[in-house]
């Protein structure tokens, strides 16, 4: 056992040791140099609270760190930038976990101390609502749950009397250890389930102040002052950030944590125009500057990402853009709101992956008197954190709150989904400004257009004449010889029926159809063959990926249905990635692709897919049961 003099010495270390690690996480630059400060300080804290507990020795603990150790390294290398806030999410939930047990414990050994079974009490209550609260928060984020707020009959009935019941039953009887547990689990579950996606960064940052609370709680009831004081840290800095987060979206968090859902805005009225030019004049204007003009001479840049370049995953493509416009001399800043995305950061961890510098990125209050300078604002995938409407529509969920001035840029370019409000509900009145350009769609090809829009090339899709001329009807009708390869989307979407109908009907008008088996099509062996097969698919038609690789130059049309990675012609090219040299069906090499994936995403592997861009391919995006039955209407 360590004396309580020295104890204390080294406790005042460690504890500075991660406070100023959080001190250097405040500045980008600094921000990885104290994130491993403060896990090697609390590392060490743990190890010393071993020692002192005289249980070093014990091989229970040293395979729980060991356990610990792996599940950690695998998910920081496992988990996708883009699944960081729900990991976020389930860390502070295990954090809470943690306190429980050691609260169950204490409330074990510590029958006689009624202050330690108390204290162990609460820390039970708070570590549940925690660890649930946080599961719910990552099920959301996920999309296992409803990304919008879950609201029961007399929902807030329910969790008052819940948070009544837990309290009580701390009171009267704080050694019933179950029924705690339970009411205080339940009590997380309902306080989070109403919590609408879009306000998850508060929800993350509060759930992490509370896995702060429920450690120190616990420091407390085993009377450890090291845990108390990380804990409180914790506790602190979470809170910290959950009240600026609110401010940000000049929201309470109590409207927040009661699943006040956002009311919907009537379109604010605009206000009459007093320029005395004529209709035409205008309608000439919009012709005569077009996005290349546009962006070929602008001087100076921000662009403004949203959680919709999250889900796109288009950080990449933004990446490529700024690198455009800055090779053409343009100065390139990046504009980033407090409570963009679904965690606090989410858009700088975004951003940093694909190497965007860190003094690019800068936070609304250092940014904001600068749209008024700037030749053009894009904004990629956000809607809220830019609409001016917080300025003028009182009564609404976002009136009063702080949003980036893109209004005041000399020209905006908006790459959003669609026009739709944002989570608000509150119509952007950016979206019929005469200073707005709309590119609607997926933000991998918007931002892709604007690359190519800043290279001089045109922005709008090419080969509209030829699409109308070969459309895929006339390539259907005409085949003569047809290899159909299924995916994995094909099972997910349970399109094998329709597939058979496909190939039914092109039998019927004459072509002959073959089925090219990958052997890693699908999520187990043979995947494919069992589900075409199902459906009455004679086996004699499912041929094997070397037995039918050389047939794809002869056929006349090749269609896929959910396949990527086993078709993607970059696996001969692209070296490096995990692709390189894996043997593919040689569907490149047919006369006319026709391809029904759900989207235009990168296969598991991440590799892009040239075929998507090809003049021979046809895309068909959506749901395969559709999109096939649509091509056998069109036979």
């Amino acid at each position: 056992m360590i004396p309580s003099a020295i104890y204390y010495i080294i406790s005042a270390v460690l504890v500075l040791g991660v406070l100023v690690g959080i001190s250097m996480m405040s500045k980008v630059k600094t921000a990885r140099a104290g994130n491993t400060l403060s896990a090697v300080c609390t590392a060490l804290a743990i190890l010393v609270v071993l020692y002192d507990c005289q249980v070093l020795t014990a091989w229970q603990a040293w395979l729980g760190i060991a356990i610990g150790l792996v599940l950690g390294v695998i998910g920081a290398y496992k988990v996708k930038m883009i699944q960081m806030p729900q990991a976020v999410a389930l860390l502070n939930g295990f954090g809470g976990l943690a306190s429980s047990l050691v609260a169950i414990l204490t409330i074990q050994q510590a029958a006689d101390d009624k202050f330690a079974v108390y204290v162990g009490a609460v820390a039970l209550l708070v570590g549940w609502v925690t660890f649930t609260g946080s599961l719910v928060a990552a099920g959301k984020l996920h999309k296992l749950l409803p990304q919008k707020p879950v609201v029961w009959k007399a929902h807030s009935l329910i969790v008052a009397v819940t948070l009544i019941a837990t309290l009580a039953a701390i009171v009267f009887i704080p050694d019933c250890m179950w029924l705690i547990s339970l009411l205080s689990a339940f009590f997380g579950v309902a306080f989070a389930i109403r919590v609408g996606g879009a306000d998850m960064p508060i929800t993350i940052s509060l759930l992490n102040s509370l896995s702060g609370v429920a450690g120190g709680i616990a420091g407390i009831a085993v009377g450890d002052p090291l845990l108390v004081a990380i804990g409180g840290i914790v506790g602190a800095s979470g809170l910290l950030l959950t009240r600026i987060m609110c401010k940000a979206m000049n929201r309470s968090l109590v409207s927040i944590l009661i699943g006040s859902a956002p009311k919907k805005a009537s379109k604010p009225e605009r206000k009459e125009e007093t320029k005395e030019e004529p209709a035409e004049q205008t309608e000439e204007k919009k012709e005569e500057i077009t996005v290349e003009d546009i962006l070929s001479s602008a001087k100076k840049v921000i662009i403004v990402p949203g959680y919709g370049m999250a889900l796109a995953q288009a950080q990449s493509n933004v990446k490529a853009l700024a690198d455009k416009l800055e090779s053409n001399g343009a100065e390139v800043k990046f504009a980033i709101h407090p409570v963009a995305g679904r965690m606090p950061g989410h858009m700088n961890v975004l951003l940093c992956e694909v190497d965007v510098p860190y003094d690019k990125l800068y936070e609304m209050d250092a940014i904001n008197g600068e749209f008024a300078e700037c030749d053009v604002a894009i904004i990629v995938g956000a809607n809220d954190v830019i609409n001016p409407a917080a300025n003028t529509a009182e009564g609404t969920p976002i009136y009063g709150m702080p949003v980036l001035n893109v209004a005041d840029a000399k020209n905006v370019i908006i790459c959003n989904y669609d026009t739709k409000p944002g989570y608000a509900g509150v119509p952007n009145p950016l979206y019929e400004s005469e200073d707005t350009v709309m590119m609607l769609g997926d933000a991998k090809e918007t931002v892709s257009a604007l690359t190519l829009a800043a290279s001089g090339k045109k922005a709008e899709a090419p080969k509209e004449e030829e699409a109308e001329q070969l459309s895929v009807g006339d390539i259907l009708s005409s085949a003569k010889k047809v290899i159909i390869v299924p995916g994995y989307g094909m099972a997910l979407a349970q399109a094998q029926s329709n597939v058979k109908a496909l190939a039914d009907k092109l039998e019927s008008n004459g072509a002959e159809v073959k089925f090219a088996i990958h052997p890693v099509a699908g999520r187990m062996p043979g995947h494919m063959n069992v589900l075409l097969c199902e459906v009455d698919v004679p086996y004699d038609k499912l041929y094997e990926m070397d037995a039918i690789n050389g047939e794809f130059a002869e056929c006349d049309v090749a269609i896929i249905v959910g396949a990527n990675d086993v078709i993607n012609p970059a696996a001969n090219t692209a070296e490096g990635t995990p692709i390189y040299g894996m043997p593919v069906l040689n569907v490149a090499d047919a006369k006319n692709v026709i391809i029904c994936n759900y989207d235009t995403k990168p296969g598991y592997a991440g590799v892009p897919n040239p075929l998507y861009e090809s003049e021979d391919t046809v895309m068909m995006l959506g749901d395969a049961k559709e999109t096939v039955a649509e091509l056998t209407a069109s036979v």
